[in-house]
């Protein structure tokens, strides 16, 4: 049963490796809290995944952008709201629900708290990390509590997938590795991405102008192979995930975007 765990959280990070670009201009503001300037997302934005198992539709996925604004450290956040379920036959014997959470900075794009609930079958999990980015510091809080240092501008997987859809992928070359920092269970944690260039994607809602990414994940314990995960992105100024397919040691995992609203931009040219 556990290559039906963690749906969700493959979704979220493929996401995240389909635009993890390098930012060169990080250090020029000395002001430890960034200013960025994005139209990629909005508030109100709402985006749901059909996520299927071979043949079978076996879990949906969705992310939303609360309309409304959150007060945290005297800042202004956006609260995202993500969640995994499963559908059909597959809950009937392996029940999932997870939701993933995080508040982020409207100027900056950081994570002040992440929040993670997971339930897959009889796994549970609940951990909130609350970070500091004016130390430098993410506090884990799980039963109790500890602190931990991370690198500036450091993200959660869940902020890092918005973070980097406000970066210009257009300067890409193909074969080429990207890199971002992000502080999940615990640790620090580098992730990799390599660009294939643009490819057109045939989905429900149509057909879409996509760039290509292989996420390099860890081999062995769900996958065969580093390489065997590819994202599909929107090639427009959304940059929206549009699919999401991982090849695991047995199956493999498919994930269609199937609906969308209130996104800053139309999508790229699609045919019916």
């Amino acid at each position: 049963m556990k290559y039906y765990r963690n749906v969700f959280l493959c979704l979220l990070i493929g996401g995240l490796f389909a635009f993890t670009l390098r930012d060169k201009n990080l250090n020029a503001n000395p002001d430890p809290i960034r200013k960025l300037k994005q139209t990629a997302f909005k508030k109100g934005e709402f985006l749901r995944y059909d996520v299927s198992y071979g043949y079978f539709d076996a879990a949906e996925a969705t992310l939303e952008v609360k309309s409304t604004s959150t007060i945290i450290n005297g800042r202004k956040t956006m609260h995202v709201v993500g969640k995994g379920k499963s559908k059909g036959a597959l809950s009937l014997f392996f029940k999932v629900e997870d939701r993933y959470e995080t508040y982020i900075d409207e100027e900056g794009i950081l994570p002040w708290k992440f929040i993670r609930h997971v339930r897959e079958g009889g796994y549970e999990l609940d951990r909130n990390i609350e970070f500091n980015h004016f130390s430098n510091k993410a506090t884990v809080v799980q039963n109790e509590s500890k602190d931990y240092k991370v690198k500036p501008n450091t993200q959660d997987l869940l902020s890092a997938f918005y973070y980097a859809r406000t970066l210009d992928l257009q300067k890409a070359k193909v074969g080429q590795e990207f890199i971002i920092n992000t502080f999940f269970d615990r640790e620090m944690y580098p992730l990799k991405i390599k660009f294939l260039g643009k490819e057109k994607v045939k989905t429900k809602l149509g057909v879409f102008n996509c760039l290509k990414f292989r996420p390099m994940v860890e081999k062995g314990r769900v996958f065969k192979e580093e390489e065997d995960m590819t994202m599909w992105i929107s090639d427009d100024a959304n940059k929206v995930p549009i699919r999401l397919k991982t090849d695991l040691l047995i199956g493999s995992i498919e994930m269609d975007l199937i609906e969308y609203t209130n996104l800053p931009s139309p999508l790229n040219e699609k045919k019916k």
